[in-house]
């Protein structure tokens, strides 16, 4: 049972191996003239205002967050929109049922001012 999965492993060792061999090939034989102007940072040709390490506000993740999840149910309206004939009344009556409970999600998240930018 085990030989089945040889040509797997013989894939992903030639895989590693190419990674490795352009890697050391790229640091063998690659240019190196470093100078100050390569080693700066390069922000839509500015010179950089603060750290790259600075720290951003919880709330612009968790917008963040909600934008995706909020995005990803609603992509499940789609289906149902196609086959909306099909399904019939009780298909409706269950997307009237998902869509309030994506409502009460939403209600909830904006009072307690999750979306709020200051």
């Amino acid at each position: 049972m085990l030989e089945s999965y040889i040509p797997i492993f013989v894939m992903l060792a030639g895989g590693v191996a190419f990674g490795v061999v352009m890697v050391k090939l790229n640091e063998w034989f690659g240019p190196r003239r470093p100078s100050a102007e390569k080693l700066s940072t390069y922000e839509s040709g500015m010179d950089p205002v603060r750290s790259a390490r600075e720290r951003f506000s919880i709330k612009y993740y968790m917008v963040a967050v909600l934008f995706i999840l909020f995005d990803i149910e609603v992509v499940f309206l789609y289906p149902w929109a196609v086959s909306f004939k099909q399904l019939g009344v009780a298909g409706f009556v269950e997307m009237v049922i998902f869509i309030g409970i994506l409502l009460i999600g939403y209600f909830y998240v904006w009072r307690k001012g999750a979306l709020e930018w200051d």
